[in-house]
C-alpha cells in the first residue's frame, strides 16, 4: 500500500512540472458576400488571464498576430488586409511603446474574391500569448474555411494549438497535462487580496463617527428586546447577515451594469481613469470636511418606517437603515473599494470587495451580541473619530492620482512623470504627518491640547513614510511602493541614483582579456551570456561553472522584470557575472536557421523547424515539460539539472538562494 502511495504521488509531481500551456483556440467561418466574394471569420477564444497581440506591433515589440492564405494558384484574391476588432491599448512600461492586446474573444475578417469553384480554403495564423507572470513563444496554427452555397451558416471548424510530443516512445497529450497555470493562481491571489483590503476598509469604516456610535446602541437593543440571550444573539447574526447581503447586492449590481469586458477594460481606459481621478478627489474632499456625501432624508425615513414592522424583514430594514444613515462615511470608501476591484478587471471583484466590507461591518454586531460585556472595554466617542476619517481622506487622496497617471501613461503626456508623481505624495503624506502632530486643523477637528501617544505614533510611521520616498525624486527604486508611481524609465531621469549606465570592458571579474566566441556582455551589468546552447556549454566545461540555461523572449515581460529588478541585486548579480556561464535562448528569434539546421518538428508531424527560436522552444517543450517563459534551469556539464527548475520569481532572496543552492551542488 505504502509503495502505491509513492507511486502515485510521484505521478502527481510529475505531472503537475509538465506544463504545456495552451490559451488559445481558433474557429473558423464563413461569410457570403455575394457569388464570388465570401469573408472569411477566424474567431480566437482566449483563457482568463492571457492576451494575444494585434496584427499592428510597433518595430522591436511582441510578436504580433500573423494571418497567411493560400490564395490556390490565384485562384483567391485577397481583398484588402486582415480586419480586426478593437482592443485594449496600453502603454507598456517594459517595452515602453504603445501596444494593443486581445483578450477573452477576438474575431478576425479577411474578405476574398475567387475567380472559380472552390470546396476550402487553407490559412495559418501565428502568434503569441502572454499573462501576467509568463510569455508563451510564438505558435502556428493551422486554418480551414469551408466553402458552401449556404457559407453563412456553416459550422464553426475549430483549429486548436493542441501540442502531442513524443520523447522515449511515451506520447503525453499535452492539453492533459496542465492541471492548474499560474494565471489562475494569479486571479485567485487578487482576488484575495481584494477580500482582504476590503475588509480592513471595513474596520476602519467601523471607527467613523457614523458607524461607531451605532454598535452600542444596536446591540443594547437586540440583548434587551429579545426575550432570551439566545434570541439576541440571533436577532444580531441576523441583523450582521442583513448587512452583508446589502452591500454584496450593491457588489453583484456593480459587476452586471458593467460586464467582464467593460471592467477589464476600466485599468486602462483614458476616461474611467479619469472619472475614477475626480470620484476620488470628491471622496477625499468630503472626508476632509469639505461637505458631507448623503442620501436623501427621505429615503431614511421611509426604511426606518419599515424596520418597526419586527421579524426578520424588519431587522433586515434596520440593517439597511444603517447602510443609508452612515453613507456620509461609508460611501466615500465604499465607492474607492469598487472602483479598485473594478479596475482589477474581474468580473466578480466587486462582489469580493463588497463581501470583505461588509463582513468587518457585521462582525462586531454579533460578537458583542453574544459577550456584551466587551462593550464596557470600547472606547468612548469622541474627536478621535473625525481623526480616522481624516486619515482616510488622505489616503483617498494619494490614491486619486494613481489613477490620473494612469491616464497620462496611456496618452503618454509626461505630465505626471515619476518625479512629479511622487512629489506630489510627499506633499500629501507630509501634510498627514503635520495633522497628526497636530499642526494642522480641519473644520470638524475639536481642539487639540495634547495628541494621545497612539496618534503620535501613527504621525511617526507617516513621517518615516514621507523620508523614505524622499530619495526616490533622485531616481531610488521605492520598492515598497513600486506598483503606485510610474515605472523608472518615465521620468526626467530614467538613469537615476542606483540605475547609471555600466562602462563597457572585459569580461566581469578580468579573468578574460577576450569576449569567448558566441558570447556577449549583457548590459548595463556586463553579465557574460551566449545564446547558443552548444558553445555555452563548451566555455561552462572549459571554464569549469555550471550552466544556467534562461528559456527567454524579446517580447517576455517577465523576462525583462526578473532582469530588471532581481538579476540587478548585487548578491544575485555575483553568481550570475562569476558563478554560472548564463546561455539565454530566445524563444521568438524569428532568425532563419541554416540550411543543414533545418529539421522536422518533433512537436507538429509534418512541419519543419525554420527558425531559431522554434528550435529553443521546442527544447524547452520535450525536454522540461513547459513552453512558457522566463524558466530557468542550472544544469551540470552532462546536461542533467542539478535541482529543480524555476520560472518567474520575484522574490529576490528565494531566486538567490536556489541560485546559490544550485552552485553548491555542482562544486560538490
Amino acid at each position: 500500500m505504502k509503495k502505491l502511495f509513492l507511486l502515485c504521488t510521484l505521478l502527481f509531481v510529475s505531472l503537475g512540472q509538465a506544463q504545456i500551456f495552451n490559451p488559445v483556440e481558433w474557429s473558423t467561418t464563413v461569410e457570403k458576400l455575394s457569388d464570388t466574394e465570401y469573408k472569411l471569420i477566424t474567431k480566437a477564444t482566449i483563457e482568463s488571464g492571457w492576451h494575444l497581440y494585434s496584427q499592428e506591433v510597433p518595430e522591436n515589440g511582441p510578436i504580433p498576430t500573423t494571418f497567411t492564405y493560400d490564395t490556390a494558384d490565384d485562384i483567391i484574391t485577397l481583398i484588402g488586409n486582415t480586419r480586426e476588432e478593437a482592443g485594449h491599448t496600453v502603454d507598456d512600461p517594459v517595452f515602453q511603446m504603445e501596444i494593443t492586446y486581445f483578450d477573452g474573444v477576438a474575431n478576425f475578417g479577411q474578405t476574398i474574391k475567387v475567380s472559380e469553384e472552390i470546396a476550402q480554403i487553407n490559412g495559418v495564423v501565428e502568434f503569441m500569448v502572454c499573462d501576467d507572470t509568463r510569455c508563451l513563444p510564438p505558435t502556428e496554427v493551422d486554418l480551414v474555411f469551408t466553402l458552401s452555397e449556404n457559407a453563412s451558416a456553416t459550422p464553426e471548424t475549430t483549429a486548436t494549438s493542441n501540442t502531442t510530443f513524443s520523447e522515449n516512445n511515451n506520447t503525453t497529450d499535452a492539453s492533459k497535462t496542465e492541471k492548474k497555470s499560474t494565471s489562475t493562481e494569479s486571479s485567485e491571489k487578487s482576488l484575495w487580496g481584494i477580500f482582504f483590503i476590503a475588509f480592513f476598509s471595513g474596520f476602519a469604516a467601523l471607527l467613523t463617527p457614523c458607524v461607531f456610535p451605532m454598535i452600542p446602541m444596536t446591540v443594547s437593543f437586540f440583548t434587551k428586546q429579545s426575550k432570551n440571550k439566545a434570541a439576541g444573539i440571533k436577532n444580531a447574526v441576523i441583523y450582521g447577515l442583513s448587512i452583508i447581503v446589502i452591500y454584496v447586492i450593491l457588489g453583484i449590481l456593480v459587476s452586471l451594469i458593467f460586464g467582464a469586458d467593460a471592467l477589464n477594460a476600466l485599468s486602462t481606459n483614458v476616461w474611467f481613469n479619469i472619472i475614477f481621478f475626480l470620484l476620488l478627489l470628491v471622496f477625499a474632499a468630503s472626508f476632509l470636511g469639505a461637505f458631507e456625501i448623503m442620501l436623501p432624508n427621505s429615503w431614511a425615513n421611509k426604511v426606518d418606517s419599515q424596520a418597526d414592522r419586527g421579524g426578520l424583514i424588519g431587522i433586515f430594514f434596520m440593517a439597511l437603515a444603517l447602510a443609508i444613515v452612515s453613507f456620509s462615511c461609508t460611501g466615500p470608501i465604499v465607492g474607492t473599494l469598487l472602483v479598485q476591484a473594478a479596475a482589477g478587471g474581474s468580473q466578480i471583484g466587486p462582489i469580493v470587495g463588497m463581501l470583505g466590507f461588509s463582513s468587518a461591518i457585521a462582525l462586531p454586531f454579533a460578537l458583542f451580541a453574544a459577550f456584551p460585556g466587551w462593550l464596557n472595554s470600547l472606547p468612548k466617542s469622541g474627536g478621535w473619530l473625525n481623526t480616522v476619517k481624516v486619515v482616510l481622506g488622505f489616503l483617498e487622496l494619494a490614491l486619486a492620482f494613481k489613477f490620473l497617471s494612469n491616464a497620462d501613461l496611456v496618452l503618454q503626456l509626461h505630465w505626471l512623470e515619476r518625479e512629479v508623481f511622487i512629489a506630489i505624495w510627499i506633499a500629501i503624506f507630509g501634510a498627514l504627518a503635520f495633522y497628526l502632530f497636530g499642526k494642522i486643523q480641519l473644520p470638524h477637528d475639536s481642539p487639540v491640547t495634547y495628541i494621545s501617544v497612539g496618534r503620535l505614533s501613527l504621525g511617526l510611521v507617516v513621517l518615516s513614510f514621507t523620508i523614505y520616498m524622499i530619495p526616490g525624486l533622485w531616481g531610488a527604486p521605492l520598492n515598497l511602493i513600486s506598483a503606485f508611481p510610474p515605472p523608472q524609465h518615465y521620468s526626467e531621469s530614467p538613469y537615476g541614483v542606483g540605475y547609471t549606465q555600466l562602462e563597457s570592458g572585459n569580461v566581469p571579474g578580468g579573468q578574460h582579456d577576450e569576449i569567448p566566441e558566441g558570447a556577449h556582455l549583457m548590459p548595463p551589468h556586463n553579465i557574460l551570456a551566449f545564446n547558443d546552447y552548444d558553445l555555452g556549454l563548451a566555455y561552462a566545461k572549459k571554464v569549469g561553472k555550471p550552466v544556467m540555461i534562461d528559456f527567454t523572449g524579446h517580447a517576455c515581460v517577465n523576462c525583462r522584470k526578473m532582469e530588471q529588478n532581481v538579476w540587478v541585486k548585487p548578491k544575485v548579480l555575483n553568481i550570475l557575472k562569476n558563478d554560472v556561464v548564463l546561455i539565454s535562448l530566445y524563444v521568438d528569434d524569428k532568425r532563419p536557421l541554416e540550411a543543414d539546421e533545418v529539421v522536422d518538428s518533433k512537436l507538429k508531424p509534418g512541419k519543419k523547424l525554420k527558425y531559431i527560436g522554434q528550435k529553443w522552444s521546442e527544447l524547452q517543450t520535450i525536454k522540461y515539460k513547459t513552453n512558457s517563459q522566463p524558466f530557468y534551469v542550472l544544469m551540470d556539464h552532462n546536461e542533467e539539472n542539478l535541482l529543480a527548475p524555476v520560472a518567474y520569481v520575484p522574490d529576490v532572496d528565494e531566486y538567490y538562494n536556489w541560485l546559490k543552492e544550485g552552485v553548491s551542488k555542482f562544486e560538490k
